[in-house]
């Protein structure tokens, strides 16, 4: 099963008899099976027929759209299924305090060992940001031995994870040349080569944790980490936390390899951008990686899902109450 990356804004997607079929200007450049296909990850200026986007739902595509001149997507889980006693489970852990504290601290402690880890091994590559990147890594690991330790409350898991995020971008910068700029994360628009990136895979990792939350039939605005917002997936973002350190591995690499390079970029009122060649070679790149931040991002989200199940299964049985001990 495939994936199927379409940036040029000239290309428009129709059904033909059981295919996609992509057309420029009307005329076929390609025809590909739907049996061949898991999903569709387009740019904003691809032409989508409403048509073919209600055919690829029946079918169990996923179409995720990106806009990263705006940090924006729109995701459609082709597989969702929606399980109301799963969902009312759900909204019974986030609700009950305690419940909502434990699995903030799962997902922070999560991405806190994956930022350490990957600050450390980066120090054996370069002996002259050595210290400074094991320096920082000791600070995030005191910081996941913290949230194992004590039963702290989701505000304060907050708080540890902005002190350990400070540590780990104040580091990252020693992985990246200088040339590029980068001097921390930055966003909306993103102002450099390296936050570019970021943003990019960070959009595309939201919006595959949103379709894995709708296929074990989860409700993605349900979290436990992320309150509930206007326009945020809560429970998708937590479902991302983990893997944002694997995700900047792949940048870190990108770069690295000068699979990406400066002259991929343009920097605009929009801020600075991955142009056309660049975007091929970004896709192409990392599609082997991303797939399996798909099948991680399908694990835990399976791992929400269970014990959204065993609670509801103790609710029915305790006549209402909220159960503490059935929740992760």
């Amino acid at each position: 099963m495939a994936t199927l990356y379409i940036e040029s804004s000239d290309i428009g997607l129709e059904m033909d008899h059981g295919a996609l079929a992509l057309r420029r200007n009307g005329e076929l450049l390609q025809r590909i099976p739907l049996l061949q296909l898991e999903r569709c990850v387009v740019g904003p200026g691809v032409q989508l027929k409403s048509g073919m986007i209600a055919t690829l739902a029946a079918s169990g595509v996923s179409l995720l759209v990106v806009n990263p001149r705006q940090d924006a997507y729109a995701v459609m889980a082709g597989s969702a299924r929606g399980e109301a006693g799963r969902r009312l489970g759900q909204a019974a852990m986030a609700l009950h305090a305690p419940t909502q504290d434990r699995w903030a601290r799962h997902w922070v402690r999560l991405k806190a060992l994956g930022q350490a880890r990957l600050l450390k091994r980066e120090s054996e590559r370069s002996a002259a940001a050595r210290a400074e990147l094991l320096r920082a890594s000791a600070l995030i690991f005191a910081a996941a031995a913290r949230l194992r330790a004590e039963p702290l409350t989701a505000e304060s898991v907050r708080g540890v994870e902005g002190a350990a995020s400070a540590a780990y971008f104040g580091a990252l910068p020693q992985l990246f040349a200088p040339s590029l700029g980068f001097e921390g994360r930055n966003r909306r628009p993103p102002r450099d080569p390296v936050n570019a990136c970021l943003s990019l895979i960070y959009t595309m990792l939201y919006g595959a944790a949103v379709e894995a939350a709708l296929a074990c039939g989860l409700d993605p605005d349900t979290g436990f980490l992320h309150e509930p917002a206007p326009g945020r997936a809560s429970l998708a973002c937590d479902l991302v936390e983990p893997l944002r350190p694997a995700a900047d591995r792949i940048v870190v690499e990108l770069f690295r390899s000068r699979t990406l390079r400066k002259e991929h970029f343009h920097t605009s009122d929009d801020g600075c951008l991955l142009g056309k060649a660049g975007r091929r070679a970004f896709y192409e790149a990392i599609e082997a990686a991303f797939g399996r931040m798909r099948t991680s991002l399908r694990r835990l989200a399976r791992h929400v899902a269970r014990a959204a199940d065993a609670v509801y299964v103790d609710i029915r049985r305790a006549g209402g109450i909220v159960p503490c001990g059935r929740s992760m």
